[in-house]
């Protein structure tokens, strides 16, 4: 693919339609890239233009902020505002719920005011437009998929609807956990937590959280989070349970069901 950015645009004296806000998880970790090139696919199908700013994106801050370095949280924040401003960006996307938090909650007090979806709220709106529509059958009929809310899409955003509109697209069965919507239990990874050794205890949350996405009988569990996608994945792995049960992005679900 031929992914354009905002610097190609802007010397064209263009602008696209959307900014694809890739993150650093979607940028750099082997299994997220996969997710960004499935949001992509999908964005590049129904003819939206869109770009990323390359190497002029860096991290949002979010975990710096989480994590209490104020400092460099501000720091990053500023030279991202900056970049964005300059190409007058308006309209933004992003497949990761911390730069979604952070982008709409926190940088409008640091001068940054954008209109930033998640992927999974485009998602939905392309599927009721009708611009993404599924084929009959595909990889997921008749399976049971469970949906994991991360925190900030769910709790922090309110986002709960939109991801399960999405699924509902596919054919298969929507199974929810015992804690889910509301009431959803974090993957372990949010509030900086990914970068920190084990604390004492009896059990990892991931473990916890796996355990209840495999008691709904579930074949395919359903993330919005790279940072989630990691941590699902490793608890699916520590039950030896990677051969039957699989762990996506809905972008993954619905580029491998949608009509070309």
């Amino acid at each position: 693919m031929q992914i354009k950015t905002m610097a190609q645009f802007a010397a064209e004296d263009q602008a696209p339609e959307i900014l694809f806000w890739v993150g650093c998880a979607g940028s750099f970790d082997d299994r997220a890239q996969k997710v960004t090139r499935a949001f992509a696919e999908i964005l590049t199908a129904v003819g939206i233009s869109f770009a990323v700013l390359g190497d002029e994106e860096a991290c949002t801050g979010d975990p710096a902020r989480r994590a209490g370095n104020e400092f460099l949280f501000q720091m990053t924040a500023l030279q991202n505002i900056q970049t964005l401003n300059m190409y007058d960006v308006k309209k933004m996307v992003t497949a990761c719920p911390h730069c979604f938090n952070t982008i709409k909650n926190e940088y409008p007090a640091l001068g940054g005011n954008y209109d930033i979806v998640h992927h999974t709220q485009l998602l939905q709106q392309l599927i009721d437009d009708g611009r993404v529509k599924m084929t009959d059958g595909g990889t997921f009929k008749g399976q049971r998929i469970t949906y994991h809310d991360s925190c900030y899409l769910g709790r922090a955003n309110g986002i709960y609807a939109a991801p399960r509109a999405v699924l509902e697209s596919l054919d298969g069965q929507l199974v929810e956990m015992k804690r889910s919507k509301t009431n959803g239990l974090c993957c372990g990874a949010g509030g900086a937590q990914m970068w920190k050794e084990d604390e004492p205890g009896e059990k990892r949350i991931n473990v916890e959280r796996i355990e209840e996405a495999l008691a709904t009988g579930a074949e395919v569990i359903a993330v919005n989070c790279p940072f989630c996608l990691t941590m699902m994945t490793d608890g699916v792995s520590g039950k030896e349970k990677q051969d039957s049960v699989m762990v996506y992005d809905l972008s993954e679900l619905i580029v491998k069901q949608m009509q070309r």
